[in-house]
């Protein structure tokens, strides 16, 4: 057995600290991971969602590093179109219910193999993208079964930092993490 590794959320093992070096590609879902999972609707049908600066600034700092970041989401949303597109995330796959088959898709354009894939979720649809990953993570809130399939839990729930928590796990097993990345959005 091998020891696990000291991050800064914790003790992770090594195995899966291995497989954080090869990653190219963080796709993650929006609600419940970029966001707390919530909709508030108003009553002239405005839609707002809470986003974390600190998970833009991880974003921006991955992609930094040439660390693809892509969205996968089951709802279309101008506000998430308009958030992702903020941080530079090229890749914004919205009304799509099969994200396994999304993510094959972006794979496929990107030439990436399983092996260079993180996929971040939180509730069922997401779990066919863990099988196209090499590491899967969802987050402490997430559906029992999801994080059943996950390789990785953050400590983060989803709106409050965790996709910053996973970044800054990338960053660190690509050895980049104390390079200066830019501001937060």
């Amino acid at each position: 057995m091998t020891s696990p590794v000291s991050t800064l959320y914790g003790h992770i093992d090594n195995s899966l600290f291995e497989r954080c070096k090869a990653i190219c590609l963080l796709v993650c879902d929006v609600d419940g991971i970029f966001s707390d999972g919530r909709i508030y609707l108003g009553n002239a049908g405005e839609e707002l969602k809470a986003f974390h600066t600190r998970d833009g600034y991880g974003v921006k700092a991955l992609m930094n590093i040439d660390v693809e970041v892509a969205v996968i989401t089951g709802r279309k949303s101008r506000i998430v179109e308009d958030r992702m597109r903020a941080l530079g995330i090229r890749h914004i796959i919205q009304g799509e219910e099969n994200k396994g088959f999304a993510l094959q898709n972006l794979m496929t354009e990107l030439e990436l193999t399983s092996e260079q894939v993180a996929a971040m979720g939180d509730d069922m649809p997401d779990v066919s993208m863990f099988e196209l990953s090499a590491l899967s993570i969802s987050v402490p809130d997430g559906h029992p079964f999801v994080k059943q399939q996950a390789d990785y839990i953050t400590q983060c729930t989803g709106g409050f930092g965790a996709v910053r928590e996973v970044c800054d796990l990338l960053l660190q097993a690509q050895d980049k993490l104390t390079i200066s990345h830019g501001s937060s959005v």
